[in-house]
């Protein structure tokens, strides 16, 4: 008997709504209103009536006209605050979207240009070379270059530190043009050093630079260059 209650209670209850709604249309019809039916949380139909209670004003709706047809819905105060949410996300979304896609455009036009340039630069493999090489000179003359203003100002330094220790051990004054000029020759020596680490990571700049664009340079002719064409088929007798 419980089994059977509870296997027609769903439908007793939806005859009771489809009676609800009947018996409101025909009272509005009389009057000419509008029939207006709430629901639950569940998006189930709970009452119908000329007005919304105060209770349900947050709920989902669907107005109804005078034959019982079904002809305005509104979301519920959450269902609503969730598509917004969702809507808002999807736009952020969308404009990432468009900001990766016109990216990625912008990037295209500079390797196009890349490519262009390359090609029109060189005209083999040996030439890429001989373009690196001579850029890996000026840097091995700039290394040269700085690594004897190093040995200079180290021997300087050096010169000038003693003469400072010297003094100390006698205890004779040390002028301060003296100690001036021995902190400015350590200052260069540092500096010096600096610019000739600098350098050296340059030359590992340049050579991968040049290995980029050999490999670069070789893609490119390969998809210039002609596919194969396919061997004849000699023809059957």
């Amino acid at each position: 008997m419980v089994d059977n209650f509870r296997v027609l209670a769903p439908a007793v209850l939806a005859m009771a709504l489809t009676g609800l709604i009947a018996g409101t249309a025909m009272a509005q019809s009389k009057g000419g209103g509008k029939i207006v039916c709430w629901k639950d949380k569940a998006g189930k139909v709970v009452g119908c009536g000329d007005r919304v209670p105060p209770e349900f004003e947050d709920s989902a709706t669907k107005e109804l006209d005078q034959r019982g047809v079904t002809r305005k819905t509104t979301e519920s105060a959450a269902d609503e605050a969730k598509r917004a949410a969702e809507d808002a996300k999807l736009g952020i979304k969308k404009e990432e979207l468009t900001r990766q896609r016109e990216e990625k455009n912008r990037l295209a036009t500079v390797q196009r240009r890349e490519d262009a340039a390359l090609l029109a630069t060189f005209s083999n493999e040996k030439e890429i070379d001989l373009k690196r090489d001579r850029d890996l000179e000026v840097v091995d003359r700039q290394i040269t270059q700085l690594q004897a203003a190093q040995n200079n100002a180290t021997e300087r330094s050096l010169d000038l530190k003693g003469r400072i220790e010297a003094g100390e051990k006698t205890k004779k004054p040390v002028s301060d043009f003296i100690k001036d000029e021995a902190a400015r020759a350590e200052n260069e020596r540092v500096r010096f050093e600096k610019g000739i680490v600098a350098r050296s990571k340059e030359k590992e700049d340049v050579r991968k630079r040049y290995a980029d664009m050999k490999q670069r340079y070789n893609e490119l002719l390969g998809t210039i260059a002609p596919a194969p064409t396919a061997a004849a088929v000699p023809a059957k007798k």
